[in-house]
């Protein structure tokens, strides 16, 4: 079984973002990791997770319906990724990543693919 996400910017872009997150968070403070380091995490693990969930879906309305819970999830993210960087948590701010992995998974909404 072929894996069509795999070829996806969006989903290349999401999960790189989604790797770095959780290495950064990996050298917080206990305290830090504890509350918002898994939020964001699992928010930023979400993306990725939810791009790749929607290439198997048969059709489009199903894939788009994916495809956003993917970007609600980016939207978590940011405001998590945001608020790390509200508190000197990261060494820079990641609104230009957050908005690259939005664009591309915008694309993929307003053309979810064949079916």
């Amino acid at each position: 079984m072929g894996s069509d996400f795999n070829d996806l910017a969006a989903y290349r872009l999401a999960r790189a973002l989604a790797r770095d997150v959780y290495r950064s968070v990996g050298q917080w403070p206990a305290f830090d990791r504890a509350t918002i380091g898994e939020q964001v995490v699992r928010a930023a693990d979400s993306v990725p997770a939810n791009i790749a969930e929607a290439t198997g879906r048969w059709t489009k309305a199903d894939r788009r319906r994916f495809l956003i819970v993917a970007r609600s999830s980016l939207l978590e993210t940011e405001h998590w990724l945001n608020t790390a960087w509200e508190r000197g948590l990261l060494k820079s701010n990641p609104s230009e990543r957050v908005a690259e992995v939005a664009r591309t998974l915008n694309g993929l909404i307003k053309r979810p693919g064949p079916k």
